[in-house]
């Protein structure tokens, strides 16, 4: 991964974001069905119980992702990406290992995530794996999903 990378948290109002978020929506509504897409919209991830994260090569976006309050010490991933000509690199896995980061200094003990059946989804679930996710039931308010693979690790 590049020495240069830099994760800072994000306020959603560059366009450059946008159109990395704008592409993640219509990635997921293009390869779930739509009852099965639980990807945020910009709105969603400005909720106060959301804290955002961009990831940077000095001017070029390369990926990102957020943390969700849950409550209880109980924190979701959310809106992982890693920008297209920045995959394969090392960039999903350093903004994952930002996210677990700001969880432990969060007192966070259990951080879970929800992500796609597809074989769209088989690398982020590797992931996911390599860095102790494990499968688990649907968490928050989430239901039964045969679309949808919930995981967790303890923080």
């Amino acid at each position: 991964m590049n020495d240069r990378l830099e994760i800072r948290h994000d306020d959603l109002s560059g366009g450059e974001v946008q159109a990395l978020l704008a592409e993640h929506l219509a990635d997921m509504y293009a390869t779930s069905p739509a009852e099965s897409v639980h990807a945020l919209d910009l709105d969603a991830l400005r909720a106060p119980d959301i804290t955002f994260y961009s990831a940077w090569d000095e001017q070029t976006l390369l990926g990102c992702g957020a943390l969700r309050d849950l409550g209880d010490g109980h924190l979701e991933i959310k809106s992982m990406r890693a920008a297209r000509a920045h995959r394969g690199r090392g960039t999903g896995a350093a903004i994952l290992l930002h996210l677990l980061g700001a969880a432990t200094r969060r007192g966070a003990v259990r951080i879970s995530l929800e992500t796609g059946v597809e074989d769209y989804f088989a690398p982020a679930r590797r992931l996911y794996e390599r860095h102790g996710f494990v499968v688990c039931e649907p968490f928050g308010g989430y239901r039964p999903d045969p679309n949808s693979v919930f995981m967790t690790r303890e923080g």
